[in-house]
């Protein structure tokens, strides 16, 4: 046996014995003599075999960074892809003539990333392809959360040369329903109390002592003449007494005031947006502020106030919903203001919360919540007279005041899907206008009400409680 066919021999052995898994072998690729340009495809990082049936002398690549060839006989090369890409591999016959040209195509190796999104993903339809030196993922998956996953997982394979033909399969709309539930309460009570003595005598000598507003000015005049003065500018719950005795002359006002106030705020803003596309919501208004140019001249811009919310969805495995809300209340706040260039600007109250949660479809959250109690009390008196036990009541006045606000926010996201107009009502379609003779004849202000789904609305009774009830 000759040295050429002892090398031959070794290369192949080598070629048994490092190749990979039976599946993974190295492939024979017959070239038959005249045969016009062939293609042979080639994974990198795996070999192939070809064989010619018209003997060679001398085998070239265009390109050895792509494919690297090894003579194994006369008849026989050994084609190693190292780079993803195409490159030609020329045959020339022992007189110099062509004997052909051999166009190899080194692509990526997707049969492991295949059996890797088999195992990660298996219940999703993902196709798998090469081009040029990329990949293609192409099919169908449940969620954005597992395309997300099987692009990262080609990543490794391809960095930066992977295609996305995926598309994302079930409902990706949401919709989300927010409540903002708050209550104010506020109590109040004051006891007041105003004494005042004057006397006059002939000689000219007077006097004028006592407690609170009655001594000042003509008070305790206006109450020996029948007047009703305030203490605090209101005469509710409020007692006047004068009378005299000889030449002193009495006055006595006693106020007692108790006020309660509760305000209830309720909106529920519903909106719908696309998974990982951004939705916002406003009902409310906006506020304008006046600000100066610098060159003399004001502008106005304006500050949006009411029920805000902006919110992200985001649909993920088992239907589970990310959600990215930023949610506020506000108003303006006539209490606080600033006066600029005769301009007066409010300030506003805000309540505002932002935060991100998952759940799943039909289930609710309480994301945010306020709990705010203010007491403040105020006494004052005429010094050891108002420590005298019950006629120090007249030398003495005491108020307090107790304001609570309570604030909740509550988000239940749903996924959901178009329907058929038919199947939604609007808010106008249980009113219709009314005809000359029923508005003139009869002061009708709206029409008959109409038939179908949006009569069926009209008749419903809403005389009893309805809607929520916060104790």
């Amino acid at each position: 046996m000759g040295m050429k066919q002892l090398w031959s021999a070794g290369l192949i052995g080598l070629t048994v014995v490092f190749a990979p898994a039976p599946r993974a072998s190295a492939a024979t690729l017959h070239v038959m003599a005249g045969a016009p340009t062939t293609v042979l495809n080639v994974t990198m990082n795996r070999a192939v075999v070809l064989e010619s049936d018209t003997p060679f002398a001398e085998t070239s690549v265009a390109n050895p960074g792509i494919a690297d060839i090894s003579t194994l006989s006369n008849k026989s090369i050994y084609v190693l892809g190292k780079a993803p890409g195409r490159t030609t591999l020329t045959l020339l016959g022992p007189n110099g003539l062509l004997i052909t040209n051999v166009d190899v195509h080194v692509t990526p190796d997707v049969s492991e990333l295949k059996e890797r999104l088999k195992q990660i993903l298996p219940n999703e339809s993902i196709d798998v392809r090469t081009a040029n030196d990329g990949i293609v993922l192409s099919g169908t998956v449940s969620s954005s959360g597992r395309l997300d996953r099987a692009l990262e997982l080609a990543q490794r394979y391809a960095p930066g040369r992977v295609s996305n033909l995926m598309s994302v399969g079930g409902t990706q709309q949401v919709t989300l329903q927010v409540r903002f539930m708050e209550m104010q309460r506020s109590v109040e009570k004051s006891l007041s109390s105003s004494l005042a003595i004057k006397s006059t005598n002939t000689t000219g000598l007077g006097v004028k002592a006592g407690s609170g507003s009655l001594v000042a000015g003509g008070t305790i005049d206006s109450v020996l003449g029948g007047g009703n003065p305030a203490l605090s500018g209101n005469t509710q719950g409020q007692v006047t007494l004068g009378f005299t005795a000889g030449s002193l002359q009495f006055a006595l006002l006693l106020q007692a005031l108790e006020q309660k106030g509760a305000v209830r705020t309720l909106a529920e803003p519903n909106l719908t947006a696309l998974s990982g596309q951004k939705a916002d919501f406003l009902a409310g208004g906006e506020y304008p502020i006046p600000t100066d140019s610098g060159n003399g001249s004001i502008t106005v811009s304006y500050k949006p106030f009411g029920v805000g919310l902006d919110f992200t969805p985001t649909v993920l495995d088992n239907n589970t919903i990310s959600l990215k809300i930023d949610a506020s209340v506000s108003a303006v706040d006539t209490t606080v203001s600033y006066n600029n260039n005769g301009f007066t600007i409010n300030a506003f109250k805000t309540r505002r919360t932002s935060t991100t949660v998952e759940m799943h479809d039909g289930e609710s959250f309480a994301i945010a919540g306020l709990l705010q109690d203010n007491f403040s009390n105020l006494a004052s008196q005429v010094p050891w007279l108002g420590d005298v036990p019950i006629l120090g009541a007249l030398f003495r006045s005491a108020s307090f005041q107790r304001n609570q606000s309570e604030l909740v926010i509550i988000v239940t996201p749903h996924l959901v899907s178009p329907t058929r107009s038919s199947a939604l009502a609007m808010p106008t379609d249980t009113i219709t206008l009314p005809s000359e003779k029923q508005f003139f004849l009869y002061g009708n202000v709206v029409g008959k009400k109409q038939s179908g789904r949006a009569g069926e609305v009209a008749k419903q009774n809403f005389s009893g409680p309805y809607g929520y009830v916060m104790n």
